[in-house]
C-alpha cells in the first residue's frame, strides 16, 4: 500500500516563503505524473502544479512566476516552493501521485496572514 505523507505548511506573512514536501512510500514501482491542488474555505478544490516523469511542469495562472514545483524521483518526493506569497494562496494544500493510480495526501494548511 501507498502512501503520501506531507510537510511544510504553516503561517506565514505575505510575501513571504514556504516549502512543502510531499514523500511517498510502500510499494512503489514507478511514478507518473506528481503535483498539487489546494482547496480554500468555501472554494471547490483546485489544480495548483504538477510535474511529469520527464520534468515537464504545469501551473495555474495564479501561481506561475511565483510557485516552483520539483521532484526528486530517488526519494519520492515531490516539492513545492512557495514565493511572493498572498492571502489569496491560504487554503489546505493536498498532493497527489499517479502510480498511474492516483493517491492523495492527507493535506497541510498554508495560512498567509499579517
Amino acid at each position: 500500500q501507498v502512501q503520501l505523507v506531507e510537510s511544510g505548511g504553516g503561517l506565514v506573512q505575505p510575501g513571504g516563503s514556504l516549502r512543502l514536501s510531499c514523500a511517498a512510500s510502500g510499494s512503489i514501482f514507478g511514478i507518473n505524473a506528481m503535483g498539487w491542488y489546494r482547496q480554500a474555505p468555501g472554494k471547490q478544490r483546485g489544480l495548483v502544479a504538477f510535474i511529469t516523469s520527464t520534468n515537464n511542469t504545469h501551473y495555474t495562472e495564479s501561481v506561475a512566476g511565483r510557485f516552483t514545483i520539483s521532484r526528486d524521483n530517488a526519494k519520492n518526493t515531490v516539492y513545492l516552493q512557495m514565493n511572493s506569497l498572498k492571502s489569496e494562496d491560504t487554503a489546505v494544500y493536498h498532493c497527489y501521485a499517479d502510480f498511474p493510480v492516483r493517491v492523495w495526501g492527507q493535506g497541510t494548511q498554508v495560512t498567509v496572514s499579517s
